[in-house]
């Protein structure tokens, strides 16, 4: 018998109505205009790049966290210190795109000044896809980089049978010159196999789950997507692999990834390490997670547009490497979301049914109107 995905009901939304829904939601929860809306533009932007696992399909997670006492809406970021290419922030345990946004735009002002900047964020929350943020600065014309903790456990180290470290993203982004016919190049990544997300989505798509993905405290694999959720959402041993999936094909590369984004984004800014947090912290309290935005100017230590001429040069010789298959070229990172992002903003945005009854639950509890629109 062959394990196939089964093919589950979509519609399509617009860009236009999830963002409205969003903020809506976000703004009943008691978040301010402003940062709802900045919130709502960064998570629908998500969903159009294709990263479904980090756009509007966390929002009944989000809900939870808030009945749960664990994020506060509300909060407004603080800064705490403040240097020629430095800063430091406190997110106030709301959730992490506001001050993600503040942080990231932040680092790109200084790095203008300075030639690179730095600035981090303590006490935040999930910031929705770091790769959005890495975006800003190259579509402002800087390199951005970005790294952060996470408030889930669930990768499991090369070696052991239960997890200790987030998916704890990695995203670095270059800009290209204006008028160039390739895109940003954007690697955007968690150093798990895959996030942990998408472990949930594939669940509410009732896909299978690639073998790899996700072990059980034995290190077996977990391949039927219900199960696999449950591994990671309600049993203590088990988890995902580190990026590489096992020891021999290198999950020690991606555990190290792990403690690079622990130790760059949240340790030396006074975030959390999860796995002790929750040993010393009650499951009401706030995460207190950690982020790191680079921002370094390419004029700083090239003329004028030589980066961005060299960095195209590269991108259009990987274009034209000899592929396997001709109808599956070459592509570098960020050519799917742009690719997806084209596509969605035309057709709208998929919702398996699953997920669009979830997202019309938490507006109703929120005792916010009905916003969505299907595109036709």
């Amino acid at each position: 018998m062959t394990n196939r995905a089964i093919p589950v009901a979509e519609t399509r939304f617009s860009a236009d109505s999830l963002r409205l829904q969003t903020a809506a939601i976000l703004g009943a929860w008691g978040m301010a205009h402003a940062a709802a809306a900045i919130t709502a533009e960064l998570m629908v932007e998500t969903d159009l790049l294709g990263i479904d696992s980090h756009g509007v399909s966390m929002l009944p997670l989000y809900e939870a966290m808030l009945q749960r006492g664990r994020l506060r809406p509300g909060a407004l970021p603080q800064l705490l210190r403040d240097g020629p290419a430095t800063a430091l922030l406190d997110g106030g345990a709301g959730l992490g795109h506001p001050v993600a946004a503040q942080a990231m735009q932040l680092a790109i002002t200084k790095a203008r000044v300075s030639g690179i900047a730095l600035v981090g964020v303590r006490n935040s929350h999930h910031f929705g896809a770091a790769g959005v943020y890495a975006r800003m600065a190259s579509r402002q014309g800087l390199l951005g980089f970005v790294t952060s903790s996470a408030p889930g456990i669930f990768l499991v180290p090369t070696r052991a049978a239960e997890p200790v470290l987030g998916t704890n993203p990695i995203a670095f982004a270059a800009p290209l010159a204006a008028g160039s016919k390739n895109t940003a190049l954007v690697l955007d990544m968690a150093t798990t196999t895959v996030a942990a997300n998408k472990v949930r989505v594939r669940a509410l798509r009732e896909q299978p789950v690639p073998a790899g993905w996700v072990v059980d405290d034995g290190g077996a694999p977990v391949t039927e997507p219900q199960a696999a959720a449950q591994q990671l959402y309600e049993r203590k041993g088990g988890g995902l692999t580190p990026l590489g999936g096992s020891g021999e094909l290198g999950s020690h590369k991606g555990y190290g990834l792990a403690l690079l984004a622990q130790v760059l984004g949240a340790t030396l800014n006074g975030g959390a390490f999860a796995a002790l947090h929750d040993r010393s912290h009650g499951p009401e309290e706030p995460a207190n997670v950690g982020h790191s935005f680079i921002a370094i100017d390419p004029a700083f230590f090239r003329p004028a547009g030589e980066f961005e001429a060299d960095l195209d040069s590269m991108i259009d010789l990987l274009h034209g490497t000899r592929a396997l298959d001709p109808a599956l070229p070459v592509l570098v990172p960020g050519d799917p979301e742009e690719a997806a992002r084209a596509d969605r903003l035309h057709r709208g945005i998929g919702l398996p049914a699953a997920l669009e009854q979830q997202i019309r639950a938490v507006a109703e509890r929120a005792g916010v109107a009905d916003l969505l629109q299907a595109v036709s």
